[in-house]
C-alpha cells in the first residue's frame, strides 16, 4: 500500500518565514497612515461609459477622424477598453475603424517622433 507523505511542519511561502506579524499587513494598511480616524475615501472613482452607447450610435464610422483621434495614442496604438471606456462590442469596432482609416491614409500608423 502506497504511504502519504505530509507537507513539512515549516511555512511554505518565503513571505511567512520571517514576519511576527501574520496578517495584520493584508488589508490594514490604511491604518497604519495615521492622520486622523477618517475612513472615507477622499475622492469618487467615476464609472466609464461607452462615448457609443450613451450617443446611441448604430456603427463606429472609420471616417469619422475626429471622433477615433480620441482612441488613439500620440504614438499611434489604439487605446484598451479599460482606458477608453468602451464596452467590448464597440472596441471591436473602433479598432476595425482605426485599422481601415490607417489603410486608407486618414490617421498615421505610427505617431510623429
Amino acid at each position: 500500500m502506497a504511504e502519504f507523505h505530509s507537507r513539512p511542519s515549516g511555512p511554505s511561502r518565503p513571505s511567512d518565514r520571517g514576519s511576527d506579524n501574520r496578517g495584520k499587513d493584508r488589508g490594514d494598511s490604511r491604518d497604519s497612515r495615521g492622520g486622523g480616524g477618517d475612513k472615507r475615501r477622499r475622492f469618487q472613482v467615476r464609472k466609464k461609459v461607452c462615448r457609443f452607447c450613451v450617443d446611441k450610435s448604430p456603427f463606429v464610422d472609420y471616417k469619422d477622424v475626429k471622433t477615433l483621434r480620441f482612441f488613439i495614442t500620440e504614438r499611434g496604438k489604439i487605446l484598451p477598453r479599460r482606458i477608453s471606456g468602451n464596452c467590448a462590442r464597440h472596441q471591436r469596432e473602433v479598432t476595425v475603424a482605426v485599422q481601415r482609416c490607417r489603410n486608407i491614409a486618414l490617421i498615421p500608423f505610427a505617431g510623429e517622433k
